[in-house]
C-alpha cells in the first residue's frame, strides 16, 4: 500500500507551475446598501486588486470593469444551469450576451459554471459536464477558448477522508460526473475549482483540529500533522485539503489538472455558538493565507506550485440568511471602510492609493540587522529624533528588537523632517509606506491614532540588552525571523509586487 501511494505521489508531478500564484476576491451582492459598480471598481483599483470573481455576469459590473485590466471570472448562476446544460443554443446565447459582448474591453479570463453543484444542486449534476462543454463550444466558435477557461467550483466536502491526504478520495457517488469533468478540464487545459474553508473544518472537528492549525499559525514540529504514507508534514488545514484534492484526482487517474481555490476566508463575527468567528482570527487567517499564496509556497505535495486563491469576500453581506457569521466574511463594509487591518510580513512598496494622506517610514523587509542598528543609533543620536518612547518601560519599548525599534526611530526622524525627499532611506534599509505601524498603546508620530497591531507571535526573540539614554538598543538577535508589520486590507491584496 505504501509503495502504491509513493507511486501515486510521484505520478502527479505533471502539475506545472506556469505562472506565479495570485490573490483575488469574490464579490457578493447580498448587501442592503450595495455600492454601485463604479464604486466597487473604484475600490478595487484603489486597493490594486487585480483578480475578481463575480457570482453572475452582471452587465453593469462588466461595463465598469472594462479597460481596467482586472482579470474577471464570471459565473453561470445555479438557477440557469439546467437550461444551459440541456441546450447548446442556450449556452451559446449566454456566452454571446455575457462574454462576447464585453471582451476584449473587459478582461474575462474564466467562467465558473454553477457553484458547488454536486452538494448544493444535486439534481443538476447530470447536466453539469454538458453545460461546461456547451459553454466551451461557444468559446471555441468565437476563438476565445485560448483566453477563457471553463470550470465549476466544488465544495471540499466532496472529498472523503481528507486526512491523511494520501488516502483521500472523492465521494464515489459522483464518479459518473467527476471522471468526465476531469477529462474535460484536462483536455481544455483548465483547472479544478475548489472552495476551501478551514473555518468549517475546525468548527466541525469538535476540538480535534487545533485552532492554530486552521489559522496557519506556526506549530512546533511535534504538533505538525504527518501523513504516515508519504511522510509529508502539514502545518495547516488549507494545504492538507488542497493536497487531498490532488490525491483524490490521482485515484481517478488524473495527474495534471491544477487547482485554483475559488473561495477561502474566515468570518470576523459570529453568534454565541461561533466563538472563534472574531476579528482577530479573521485577520490572522486571511493575512497568513495571502502571504502563503503569494510566496508561491505551494503545498507539501507540490512545493512551489501555484495555488491561486480568491478570498471570500470583498464586502460583508448583511442580507445573507443563516447565522451571524454568514454576514461577516467581508474585508470591507459597504461604505468601503476596512473591517480590520491585515498583517503581512514586510512593508514593501505601497501600490494602493493613500486615502488618508498618511505616510510613514519603516525598516525595509530583509534589511541587514547590523545596518539597521547603525541607522537606529544615528537616528536617535546625531539625527536628533525623539526616541524616548523606546526606553525600557515606555509605550514603544515592546517588541524589543532592532527591527521594531529602528522602524520607530526612522519614522520619528522622517516626520520630524516633514517627510522631505530622501529622509526615509538610511542607506537603503528604510522605505515609505501608508501602513500605520502603530501598535497597541505605541502611537507613531504622524499617526491619527487609528492603528494596526504588530503580530509578534513569530517576531524576533527579545534579547537581553542595554538601552542608552536615547532609547536606542544594542540587540543580539536570535535567528532571522522576518519583520512583521500591519498592512491595510487592500494593500495586502496588492498582488504583492514588492520593489
Amino acid at each position: 500500500m505504501a509503495m502504491l501511494l509513493l507511486l501515486l505521489l510521484l505520478s502527479v508531478s505533471a502539475v506545472s507551475a506556469d505562472e506565479d500564484a495570485f490573490i483575488g476576491v469574490n464579490i457578493g451582492v447580498a448587501l442592503s446598501d450595495m455600492p454601485s459598480p463604479t464604486q466597487v471598481v473604484a475600490l478595487l483599483k484603489a486597493q490594486n486588486i487585480r483578480h475578481v470573481r463575480l457570482y453572475d455576469a452582471d452587465r453593469g459590473m462588466l461595463l465598469a470593469l472594462a479597460n481596467t485590466g482586472i482579470r474577471v471570472t464570471v459565473s453561470v448562476p445555479n438557477d440557469q444551469l439546467l437550461g444551459i446544460g440541456q441546450s447548446n443554443a442556450t449556452a451559446a446565447n449566454w456566452v454571446a450576451r455575457n462574454v462576447i459582448a464585453h471582451v476584449p474591453a473587459t478582461n474575462i479570463t474564466a467562467i465558473a459554471v454553477g457553484s458547488e453543484v454536486l452538494t448544493a444542486l444535486p439534481n443538476a449534476a447530470p447536466v453539469l459536464v454538458s453545460a461546461l462543454k456547451f459553454i466551451q463550444s461557444a468559446l471555441v466558435a468565437s476563438n476565445l477558448d485560448g483566453q477563457i477557461k471553463v470550470s465549476t467550483p466544488h465544495s471540499s466536502s466532496i472529498i472523503l477522508d481528507s486526512f491523511p491526504p494520501s488516502q483521500a478520495f472523492f465521494n464515489r457517488t459522483w464518479d459518473p460526473v467527476m471522471v468526465p469533468l476531469l477529462k474535460f478540464l484536462q483536455s481544455t487545459g483548465s483547472y479544478l475549482m475548489l472552495n476551501v474553508y478551514p473555518y468549517y473544518d475546525y468548527m466541525q472537528s469538535n476540538g480535534v483540529i487545533p485552532l492554530d492549525y486552521a489559522l496557519f499559525r506556526p506549530l512546533p514540529p511535534n504538533k505538525e500533522a504527518v501523513d504516515a504514507n508519504t511522510l509529508l508534514h502539514y502545518t495547516n488545514v488549507f494545504d492538507a485539503i488542497v493536497d487531498a484534492a490532488y490525491f483524490a484526482m490521482t485515484y481517478l487517474n488524473f495527474s495534471n489538472v491544477p487547482i485554483v481555490v475559488t473561495e477561502s476566508g474566515w468570518p470576523s463575527k459570529g453568534d454565541s455558538s461561533e466563538p472563534d468567528a472574531t476579528v482577530e482570527n479573521a485577520n490572522t487567517y486571511n493575512s497568513n493565507l495571502i502571504r502563503h499564496v503569494l510566496n508561491n509556497t505551494g503545498t507539501p505535495k507540490h512545493p512551489g506550485i501555484a495555488v491561486s486563491t480568491y478570498v471570500y469576500e470583498l464586502y460583508n453581506e448583511d442580507m445573507r440568511p443563516g447565522p451571524v457569521s454568514e454576514k461577516n466574511w467581508g474585508l470591507f463594509d459597504a461604505n468601503g471602510m476596512p473591517v480590520y487591518t491585515l498583517h503581512l510580513t514586510g512593508a514593501g512598496t505601497v501600490l494602493a492609493n493613500d486615502t488618508t494622506n498618511q505616510t510613514f517610514c519603516v525598516a525595509k523587509e530583509g534589511a541587514d540587522r547590523k545596518m539597521l542598528q547603525a541607522a537606529l543609533d544615528w537616528a536617535c543620536g546625531p539625527g536628533k529624533a525623539d526616541c524616548s518612547a523606546l526606553l525600557q518601560g515606555q509605550e514603544c519599548y515592546e517588541p524589543d528588537n532592532v527591527v521594531a525599534h529602528s522602524t520607530y526611530a526612522f519614522n520619528a526622524y522622517f516626520q520630524m523632517m516633514a517627510k522631505a525627499p530622501g529622509t526615509c532611506d538610511f542607506k537603503g534599509v528604510a522605505t515609505v509606506t501608508t501602513t500605520d505601524p502603530s501598535h497597541g498603546s505605541c502611537i507613531f508620530p504622524g499617526s491619527t491614532g487609528r492603528n494596526g497591531t504588530f503580530t509578534n507571535s513569530t517576531s524576533l526573540a527579545p534579547s537581553s540588552n542595554s538601552t542608552d539614554a536615547s532609547g536606542c538598543s544594542s540587540l543580539h538577535l536570535h535567528g532571522a525571523d522576518p519583520f512583521t508589520t500591519s498592512v491595510t486590507i487592500g494593500i495586502l491584496l496588492l498582488i504583492m509586487a514588492f520593489a
